[in-house]
């Protein structure tokens, strides 16, 4: 495509800001991976159908790969690589890496980033809620026990730090 028809674009991608031409056929997922170089959003299937690419957009689990880039204008992005603050892993992140829950590590982006905005929008959820919330998200390797408890244990431990009692 000749730079021609590119378009401008303005977003804010893990605390930071930034402008950026973007051809009309260019997919977010792309832009963040290739153009970013935040290769922990992962590129499964290309369909919307396997989760590894999902973000989180204005506060709401979407799917990269499903987004035209021109479309994330104006947006608030968070990645994997965002989830962290300096050098305290989030506490979804320590969750999962004190259960078990990440194996082959490639679905772990997107289950990290769904769970992240179930527990901003209940802080205390339901196992059916918890699997409601990832049901977006395929794993082939753990069986999702570990996904889940993970999720149930960094909602404890958010609450703990939050000064609320466990229920």
């Amino acid at each position: 495509m000749e730079d021609g028809s590119k378009k401008p674009i303005k977003i804010r991608v893990n605390r930071f800001e930034y402008t950026l031409s973007v051809s009309p056929d260019r997919m977010l997922l792309n832009l963040l991976r290739e153009d970013l170089g935040l290769t922990g959003t992962k590129k499964g299937c290309g369909e919307g159908e396997c989760g590894a690419c999902t973000i989180v957009m204005n506060g709401k689990a979407v799917l990269a790969c499903l987004i035209p880039a021109l479309k994330a204008d104006g947006a608030e992005i968070l990645t994997v690589e965002g989830l962290a603050e300096k050098d305290k892993l989030h506490p979804l992140q320590q969750a999962f890496w004190e259960v078990g829950a990440v194996q082959c590590g490639y679905c772990t982006p997107g289950m990290l980033l769904s769970a992240k905005v179930l527990l901003d929008e209940n802080p205390e959820p339901l196992i059916e809620e918890v699997k409601e919330a990832i049901s977006g998200n395929l794993c082939r390797c753990t069986g999702y026990i570990k996904i889940i408890r993970a999720i149930r244990l960094a909602s404890d431990k958010m609450r703990k730090e939050r000064g609320e009692s466990l229920g």
